[in-house]
Formats: C-alpha cells, sequence, structure tokens
C-alpha cells in the first residue's frame, strides 16, 4: 500500500463557487510542505478536503493509499485518526485546563466510557503522556493551568501539543500562526518543522507569511485561483514566480519578503 497523502483531479464547489480546479498534489510520508497564495486561493479548502471534512465534487483523496470516499463511517473515523489538524482559530475549548485540552485530541479513538474518564480524570499513564509532549512545545508547567489564562503564544503550543496526542501520521495545519507576533510565530513555524521531522510526520501548512515559508520549508505549492501555479522546491523557486502569485507591487509588505529570499539564494537567479 502506498504511503502518503495523495489528492488527484480534485475540484470542489459551493453551490456556484469553484473552490479548487483539478488540484492534484502527492506528498510522502515525512515530507514538509508549506502551501502559499492569496486570501481565498483554496489553501483552506484544500488541507479541509485532505482530512474528509469537505467532499471533492470531482477526484478522489488517498490516505496512504485508501480513497477516503470509499471507506465507510467506521473506517473513515479510524483514517481520519491518523490526521493531526490545526485550525486557524486554534479551536481549544477556552475553560478547560490544558491537559483537558490535550487529551480530547484522542477522545474519537476511545468508547463514550473511556473518553470521559480520560477527559475528567486521566490515568497516571495519560497524564504522563501529556506532560511529556507539553515538555517537547515547551508549556510543560502550564499542564494544569486554564486555556484561556494562557498567551496566544502558549495556546498555539496547547494546540500543537493536543494534536501530537493523536500520534498522527499527518498533520495539517491552518495559518496556525496567524495572531502572534513575528518572533512567536517563527518559533512556532521552527517548532513544528522539528517535531514532525523527528517524528516522520507528513507536515501540510497554509502560510501567508512567504518569508517563513521559504526558511522552513523544502518544497512550496502555491495556489492561484482554486488550481496549483507551481509545485516546486523552494531553492528552485524564481522570484518571479512569486511574485505572479502574490500580484506584488514595490509597496507590498510581502514584496520585501520576496526580496529577503532572492538575497538568501544569493542572487542566482538574477
Amino acid at each position: 500500500m502506498s504511503k502518503g497523502l495523495q489528492l488527484e483531479n480534485v475540484s470542489v464547489s459551493f453551490e456556484t463557487t469553484r473552490a479548487l480546479e483539478d488540484v492534484t498534489l502527492h506528498l510522502e510520508q515525512g515530507e514538509a510542505v508549506a502551501l502559499v497564495g492569496l486570501s481565498g486561493a483554496g489553501k483552506t479548502t484544500l488541507l479541509h478536503t485532505c482530512n474528509a471534512m469537505v467532499a471533492p465534487s470531482a477526484g478522489r483523496v488517498l490516505i496512504n493509499g485508501q480513497d477516503l470516499s470509499k471507506l465507510s463511517a467506521s473506517a473513515l473515523k479510524i483514517a481520519r485518526m491518523n490526521i493531526g489538524f490545526i485550525h486557524q482559530d486554534l479551536s481549544l475549548v477556552p475553560n478547560l485546563r490544558v491537559i483537558q485540552n490535550v487529551v480530547s485530541g484522542r477522545l474519537g479513538q476511545r468508547s463514550l466510557i473511556g473518553a470521559a474518564r480520560d477527559l475528567l480524570f486521566p490515568a497516571d499513564d495519560v497524564t504522563e503522556r501529556v506532560y511529556n509532549i507539553l515538555t517537547s512545545v515547551g508549556i510543560a508547567e502550564k499542564i494544569y493551568k486554564r486555556t484561556d489564562h494562557l498567551s496566544g503564544g502558549q495556546q498555539q503550543r496547547v494546540a500543537i501539543a493536543r494534536a501530537l496526542f493523536q500520534e498522527p501520521q499527518f498533520f495539517l495545519a491552518d495559518e496556525p500562526i496567524s495572531s502572534v507576533d513575528p518572533v512567536r510565530a517563527e518559533s512556532t513555524i521552527a517548532l513544528l518543522t522539528t517535531l514532525c521531522a523527528e517524528r516522520n510526520i507528513t507536515l501540510l501548512m497554509s502560510l501567508h507569511n512567504l518569508k517563513l515559508a521559504t526558511t522552513f520549508f523544502p518544497r512550496l505549492v502555491a495556489l492561484r485561483d482554486g488550481g496549483i501555479a507551481f509545485d516546486k522546491a523552494t531553492d528552485t523557486v524564481l522570484p518571479s514566480e512569486l511574485e505572479a502569485i502574490f500580484d506584488l507591487t514595490e509597496s507590498s509588505p510581502v514584496s520585501e519578503e520576496v526580496s529577503d529570499f532572492e538575497d538568501r539564494l544569493g542572487g542566482r537567479f538574477g
């Protein structure tokens, strides 16, 4: 059975709006890929399609060779357990403690009674696992704090820990740094890419921050108007290709990121 995540000629329509158009994409196990493009280009829809939150209007999505559209409800539930997802709004429960939010990452894998027990009275081994994961993301001391008492950056790390608690093979992240300052944004991306590499987790992340995408990801997939504009190794992308994707003007904030990217490439495309 083929390992990895595949989209084959996937299109998605919402009433009269075409959100994705004939998208074909293949991610090998352990790859780290950044989705870039303007707002409305289709990045969120693509991520939701990978997680079966949105069904394709045409084409198919395969996880480890399994066509998600052909799975029974129970088999689809099992397949989705292998996919960790960080939503743009993080989707944490603010009045619960950190440990409870993290444990909720695997509630779907438990019986109703088992899920309630893990959430309310986690066993020692569950608590130890949560503590170890929180240690890996740098907030172990927050394990019993209420989540709404944490900073935005700390809440991001809770969301990462919750996804890691699932022990996923695939990690999807939709603009996970949209609400934090640039320093915390960079540290979050560095943390995510490092953790996924250590665990051989396939990482697909949508980003508006072009500098972070080109710094931390060896492969870029650019979306424009619901289709793939290019899918290339980062060090082979031309600055002109990025300019075309973002419709840059000299005064655009992203234009500085393109210039920085070109500088980091040593002017090889100049």
